[in-house]
């Protein structure tokens, strides 16, 4: 028999109606979910009866249907829209939060992310500012990971022992910080099930669109859409790697607004 295999879901903000979302740009939006379509997809799960777990629980690997639920960045959504919804269905979930957006408008304060975590809600670290890390070396990926981390601990009372790339974008050197800082994992955007065989280091998530309906989601999760995702994905990493990040990024915000 096969080992198990859990494909990481990587959200982000919930749109609330009447509530502003944290950025507006259409780059952004395109990651937004409604909170309707939110519970749409746990209700599919839980019907189904897949159990959701936060990455601590997955890299236990438990046999069943499974899939990791994990939210980028920290938006006050994760505490005042998501949480519920994941109590209500039994789920739990990893929250990477980029320490310095804590505070921002539309995002968790330091009150928040402690009831988040008061809640049983795994708190992981989505870097300091949201940089790539590819593009740091030296002072500045410790500031990124290792401190970013430190911080949030210290904020939580509780070891922070997961960590999220940015962009899902990350180098060898960023893998080495992380392991340093006392990490357990990092995950990237690499859209690919993980299993026992995959390097706790280089796990892969799938990032959870606004326009994917149930039938693709549900694809998603047994794994059966994956190739088409990393084809999308292997155009993209030929383009930044020729470009860089910064032309990379200028250039397809210019073609979304176009859209």
């Amino acid at each position: 028999m096969a080992p198990p295999s859990i494909v990481y879901l990587m959200y982000h903000e919930l749109e609330l109606l009447g509530r502003p979302l944290c950025h507006s740009e259409s780059g952004y939006v395109r990651y937004i979910l409604s909170q309707s379509s939110f519970l749409s997809q746990m209700n599919l799960l839980h019907q189904k009866g897949w159990r959701g777990l936060c990455v601590s629980e997955a890299l236990k690997y438990p046999a069943g249907n499974s899939v990791a639920i994990t939210f980028d960045d920290g938006s006050e959504t994760d505490l005042i829209a998501a949480a519920p919804l994941l109590w209500e269905h039994g789920f739990g979930a990893t929250f990477y939060v980029t320490t310095g957006f804590l505070g921002k408008p539309s995002h968790l304060s330091s009150t928040q992310l402690r009831e988040l975590s008061s809640l049983g809600f795994e708190i992981g670290c989505h870097s300091m500012t949201h940089a790539y890390l590819d593009d740091l070396d030296g002072p500045a990926l410790m500031r990124e990971i290792a401190d970013a981390g430190r911080k949030l601990e210290d904020l939580i009372g509780k070891k922070v022992e997961h960590f999220s790339c940015p962009g899902g974008r990350y180098s060898s050197q960023a893998v080495a910080v992380a392991k340093t800082a006392g990490y357990r994992s990092l995950a990237t955007s690499r859209a690919q099930a993980n299993s026992v065989s995959t390097k706790p280091y280089h796990l892969g998530r799938v990032a959870i669109m606004r326009d994917y309906r149930d039938d693709y989601f549900e694809e998603i999760c047994t794994g059966q859409a994956l190739w088409q995702i990393r084809f999308k994905e292997s155009a993209r990493g030929a383009a930044k790697k020729l470009l860089g990040n910064v032309l990379y990024d200028r250039l397809r915000a210019r073609a979304l607004r176009d859209e």
